[in-house]
């Protein structure tokens, strides 16, 4: 697999900037990839070294619109840790 295929895209939420501050960042990956296969891939697109990988498989919720009811798509999500002294950039600043 190649590792843009891995890494699908960053998760920004507020926890997850939060985190940023401890040199931690979120991602969705491919939900078939393993701890290995994430760092790799995450340590060739932006460049840094990775430290450590944590995954959590995030069940899709249950929505419904009046009377039908539909269900998000389930994610694999990466807390992907870096070595001190690394950032990754997301916004170009």
């Amino acid at each position: 697999m190649d590792a843009r295929d891995i890494i699908i895209r960053p998760l920004i939420t507020e926890k997850s900037t939060q985190l940023m501050e401890q040199g931690k960042y979120v991602f969705v990956v491919d939900k078939r990839a393993n701890k290995i296969e994430i760092a790799q891939a995450v340590a060739e697109v932006f460049k840094v070294k990775v430290a450590g990988v944590n995954t959590v498989n995030v069940e899709g919720k249950v929505k419904r619109m009046g009377r039908n009811v539909g269900k998000r798509a389930d994610y694999k999500k990466a807390i992907v840790t870096l070595a001190d002294g690394e950032t990754i950039e997301f916004f170009g600043a």
